[in-house]
C-alpha cells in the first residue's frame, strides 16, 4: 500500500545540488558579463584582433560572435575565425608561449592563456561539417572578408553558406541551423536574399525562413 506524497518531500527531491546551482548562477553572471561586453570570450576577442591588426594578418571572425554583429544575440565562450593556413603558421610562430597555447598540438585550435578562452582557427579552403569536399569552402579572408564596427567579418552570404553547410553535412553541428533560423528571425532577412546563395544551401535557407515565420502560440 502507499501513501499520498508528501508535497514539500517531493519538492526537496527535485531541488538543485549545491553543486548545480552554482553553475546556474556562474552561468547566469557569465551572461551578463557577455551582454554588457565585458566577459572573458570578449576581451580574448579584442586582444587576439588588436594583434592581427597591428601585424597585418587577415582573418575574418566567424562563430557565434559573428552571430551578434549580424543581428541575433547569443552568448558565447570561444573565438572562432578563418585564416589562410600560411597565416595560422605565422601567428603560431610567433605568439605560442607568448599569451597562447595550443590545444591540440599541430592544429587550429588554440588557447588564450591569459583568459582561458578556447580560440578555434578554420583554414582558407577547408570544408565546414565534415572537411568532406562540397562547393562551400572556408573562404580567404584576404579577398572576402569585410569590416565590421568592430573587426573583420565575412559577407552576411558567405556567413550563412558556411553555416548551412555545416548544419546539412553533420548531424552533431545541428545548431548551425538552429542560428541561421534565428538569425531569420531576428535579424529580419528577406526569403529573396536565398538568391544570393550557393544553390547547394539554397533549399535549407528556403525551409528555415519558412520555420522562422511561424509564431509560437506560447
Amino acid at each position: 500500500m502507499t501513501t499520498p506524497e508528501d508535497p514539500a518531500l517531493a519538492w526537496g527531491a527535485r531541488r538543485r545540488t549545491d553543486d548545480g546551482e552554482a553553475r546556474f548562477l556562474e552561468g547566469v553572471a557569465y551572461c551578463g558579463r557577455f551582454f554588457m561586453g565585458v566577459a572573458e570570450v570578449q576581451l580574448a576577442l579584442e586582444r587576439l584582433v588588436g594583434i592581427l591588426e597591428a601585424e597585418g594578418l587577415p582573418y575574418a571572425i566567424i562563430g557565434a560572435l559573428a552571430l551578434n554583429e549580424y543581428g541575433h544575440r547569443r552568448a558565447t565562450v570561444d573565438v572562432d575565425l578563418v585564416m589562410r593556413e600560411e597565416v595560422l603558421q605565422t601567428f603560431k610562430a610567433r605568439h605560442l608561449g607568448r599569451g597562447y597555447a595550443e590545444r591540440v598540438p599541430g592544429t587550429g585550435k588554440l588557447l588564450d592563456t591569459e583568459h582561458g578562452v578556447p580560440v578555434d582557427v578554420l583554414s582558407t579552403g577547408r570544408f565546414p561539417g565534415d572537411d568532406k569536399p562540397k562547393p562551400i569552402a572556408f573562404p580567404d579572408p584576404a579577398t572576402t572578408a569585410v569590416r565590421g564596427r568592430h573587426f573583420a567579418l565575412l559577407p552576411l552570404t558567405k556567413f550563412l553558406e558556411l553555416k548551412l553547410a555545416s548544419g546539412m553535412v553533420a548531424a552533431h553541428r545541428g545548431k548551425d541551423l538552429a542560428d541561421v533560423q534565428a538569425l531569420i528571425h531576428s535579424g529580419g532577412l528577406a526569403r529573396e536574399l536565398s538568391q544570393e546563395l550557393d544553390p547547394w544551401v539554397r533549399e535549407k535557407y528556403l525551409a528555415l525562413w519558412e520555420l522562422a515565420q511561424v509564431v509560437d502560440p506560447f
